[in-house]
C-alpha cells in the first residue's frame, strides 16, 4: 500500500515532486525573477572616476611636471579659477554661439537639399554628385579660404561648422525620406493626396529616426568644426584659448578648456537625444534594443 501511494503521489499533478520537476522548466521559460543589473551610467562614471584616480596617483607618484601632464586636481583648480573670473565663460559663449548658428544652418541646408533630391529626379542627378565632390574636400583645407573670404569674424566660423556638419545630416535625411513604404505612398495617392501631403504626413515622419541619427553625429562634428575654425584664425573662443594657453605653457588651463568643450558636446548630444525621445516616441530606443540583445 505504501508503495502504491508513493507512486500515485509522484504522478498526481500539483505535488511537491511534480513542482520540483517543473522548476527548471519555469526557470528556462523566464519564470524566475530577473536579476538586478547595475545601471550603465553607474558603471561608466565608476570607471571614469577610477581612471581619474589612477591619473592623479601616477602623476603625483612619478612627480611629473605640470608642463607635461597636470594632475586632475590642477585641472579642476584651473577650471574653477577660469569660471569664477568669467574668463572661460566669455570664451565659451563665443564658441557656443558659433556652434548653434552653424549647426542650425547645416540643418536647414541639409533638410532643403534632401527634400529637393528625393522629390525631383533631375535635382538628384545634377546636385548630389556635386555635393559628394564638395564633401571629399577636407574642411580643414577650406577653413583658411573661408577666413580669407569672410574675415576673422563669426561668419567664417559659422560656415566652417555648417560645412562639416552638413553632409552626415544630408545623407541620413535622404535615407529617411526614401524609407517610406511604396505601398503606403500608392495608397495615399489613390486617395488623392498631393506630393506635399505625402511628404508632410508620410515621408517626413518616416524619416525622423534617420534625421535624428544624423543630428546626433552632426552636433558633435559642430564642436570639432568650431575648434578647427578658431585654430585657423580667431580673437575669441575656446579654440583660440587653447592656442593661447599652449603658447603660455599653461597646460592645466588647456586641459580645462578641453573639459569645457567635452561638456558642451555632451550637453548638445543630450538635447538631441531628449528631443528624439519626445518627437520620435514610436521608434524603439537604443536601451530597448540593447535589452532585446
Amino acid at each position: 500500500m505504501k508503495l502504491g501511494n508513493t507512486r500515485e503521489a509522484e504522478k498526481a499533478p500539483g505535488t511537491a515532486a511534480d513542482a520540483g520537476d517543473r522548476a527548471p522548466e519555469r526557470r528556462r521559460a523566464g519564470g524566475s525573477a530577473p536579476r538586478r543589473q547595475v545601471p550603465g551610467f553607474v558603471l561608466s562614471w565608476g570607471l571614469f572616476l577610477i581612471l581619474v584616480g589612477l591619473w592623479q596617483l601616477v602623476v603625483r607618484a612619478l612627480d611629473v611636471s605640470i608642463v607635461l601632464v597636470p594632475a586632475p586636481s590642477d585641472v579642476v583648480r584651473s577650471l574653477v579659477d577660469g569660471l569664477t573670473s568669467g574668463f572661460l565663460l566669455e570664451h565659451m559663449w563665443v564658441t557656443l554661439k558659433e556652434i548653434l548658428v552653424g549647426f542650425g544652418l547645416a540643418i536647414g541646408m541639409a533638410l532643403v537639399s534632401a527634400g529637393l533630391i528625393t522629390q525631383f529626379r533631375i535635382v538628384d542627378k545634377a546636385l548630389l554628385p556635386i555635393l559628394v565632390l564638395i564633401q571629399t574636400i577636407p574642411k580643414v583645407a577650406m577653413a583658411p579660404l573661408l577666413l580669407m573670404w569672410f574675415g576673422i569674424g563669426m561668419t567664417s566660423k559659422v560656415l566652417t561648422i555648417a560645412l562639416i556638419a552638413y553632409f552626415p545630416l544630408l545623407v541620413n535625411s535622404i535615407l529617411g525620406l526614401r524609407s517610406a513604404e511604396p505601398e503606403q505612398i500608392e495608397m495615399l495617392k489613390s486617395f488623392g493626396a498631393s506630393d506635399f501631403q505625402i511628404m508632410r504626413r508620410l515621408r517626413l515622419p518616416s524619416a525622423l529616426p534617420h534625421i535624428f541619427a544624423g543630428l546626433d553625429v552632426a552636433v558633435i562634428l559642430s564642436v570639432t568644426g568650431a575648434v578647427v575654425a578658431e585654430f585657423v584664425g580667431a580673437t575669441a573662443g575656446l579654440g583660440y584659448t587653447i592656442q593661447a594657453t599652449n603658447f603660455n605653457m599653461d597646460v592645466a588651463r588647456t586641459f580645462a578648456v578641453v573639459v569645457m568643450l567635452s561638456v558642451i558636446g555632451m550637453s548638445l548630444h543630450a538635447v538631441v537625444v531628449t528631443l528624439n525621445r519626445w518627437l520620435v516616441f514610436w521608434a524603439p530606443s537604443r536601451k530597448d534594443h540593447a535589452r532585446d540583445l
